[in-house]
């Protein structure tokens, strides 16, 4: 079963990063996903972007300044601590989210051709299971 969800993953992966590159919307696999992220934890901590990412907080910021650049987000001053700024969404990301969600949702209709609508409920709510099992509860997340 490990085997198969590493392949799948790694090729979901794939295809996504395909997908994003190829749907010229000007931003990177890694920038998409950032967005997409801010879109869910929207007021975070830029360590807490890149923490629930799994990547390095250098490499959050080159994408969080390149999403600023198009006026996708905002960093903000955390009323709680001077030192540290929270990203949110600006009104101009919307278009951008659906572009890439676009991109997803044409993705995982691909990736799940064969299945009818209550076996794809049924096989996120085993993903979400093993991933609530294995991972540790990072920062803002919710699902």
């Amino acid at each position: 079963m490990a085997f198969l969800l590493n392949s799948g993953a790694r090729l979901l992966n794939s295809a996504f990063e395909r997908r994003i590159s190829e749907a010229g919307l000007g931003l990177t696999p890694g920038e998409a996903r950032a967005l997409l992220t801010v879109a869910v934890v929207d007021g975070s901590k830029q360590s807490d972007i890149a923490a629930r990412l799994g990547i390095e907080p250098m490499t959050i910021c080159a994408y969080l300044d390149k999403l600023q650049s198009l006026n996708l987000i905002e960093r903000q001053q955390d009323p709680q601590d001077r030192r540290s700024k929270r990203i949110v969404l600006t009104k101009s990301s919307a278009d951008m989210l659906e572009a890439v969600r676009q991109e997803i949702d044409e993705l995982v209709r691909h990736a799940t051709q064969g299945l009818n609508d209550e076996e794809v409920a049924l096989f996120r709510h085993f993903l979400q299971t093993l991933r609530d099992n294995l991972q540790p509860e990072q920062p803002g997340q919710n699902g």
